[in-house]
């Protein structure tokens, strides 16, 4: 038998094929998703863990707060800025950028790059002032993957960050708590209020990601103490 006389396939072998390469696809689909690597996600904080105050979906900057005591206002100026960070438990270490207020009031996130780095909010105590010292880091990016903030939900508590500082030395925090807080519930006060010792609060998106709105609709937020210095 000639190939111009080979039998062409029934109309019910053509969907039997099409329906087999539908199944093979969508297999294909689940496949990638599934093997798509996602950031670890803290539980979202219980009502009561820590106060909150409505602000807008980007990170706010520190709402009107009493003034520190004298004395601690003396010792956050004396305060040695930061250089970079080091947060051992999840493989982060990246220098550190400077980061002020965008127009509408909201704190500046760092630029998104390949390079992704963390970022400083400078406007706050520096680390290792009493006082909330505020670092900030993209969770990830379509362009350019995981970002350097991608597994500060992986975070436990007595997990250590490490800063060093312009002067050569080290300030060395331990993670207390890692939460997760809806972008329009930030617990503002809990992030930027005055503390009688120093802390540090590591912030990044995290949750579900809105498509509409090409962002995530929560923030995860690492709290940590200072538990010592060291010679860099």
């Amino acid at each position: 038998m000639t190939d111009h006389d080979a039998p062409r396939p029934s109309t019910r072998r053509w969907m039997a094929l099409a329906v087999g390469l539908a199944l093979v696809a969508a297999v294909a689909l689940a496949v990638v998703v599934s093997g798509q690597r996602q950031a670890p996600r803290p539980a979202a904080a219980t009502e009561g863990s820590a106060p909150a105050t409505r602000s807008t979906p980007a990170v706010p900057a520190a709402p009107d707060v009493p003034a520190a005591p004298a004395a601690q206002a003396a010792q956050a100026a004396q305060a040695a800025e930061p250089v970079s960070v080091s947060v051992p438990a999840i493989g982060v270490t990246s220098d550190l950028l400077r980061l002020g207020l965008n127009d509408d009031g909201t704190v500046e996130v760092p630029p998104l790059g390949p390079d992704d780095q963390a970022g400083w909010y400078e406007r706050g105590p520096a680390p290792g002032a009493v006082g909330p010292a505020v670092l900030l880091g993209h969770v990830d990016s379509a362009e350019h993957g995981p970002g350097i903030f991608f597994d500060l939900g992986a975070l436990r508590p007595g997990d250590e960050v490490e800063v060093a500082r312009a002067d050569g030395t080290v300030a060395v925090f331990a993670v207390d708590r890692v939460e997760r807080h809806p972008k329009d519930d930030f617990p503002t006060l809990a992030v930027y209020g005055n503390t009688e010792d120093a802390q540090l609060r590591l912030i990044t998106c995290g949750g579900d990601f809105d498509s509409s709105a090409r962002s995530y609709e929560d923030n995860v937020i690492a709290f940590a103490t200072l538990v010592g210095t060291r010679p860099a």
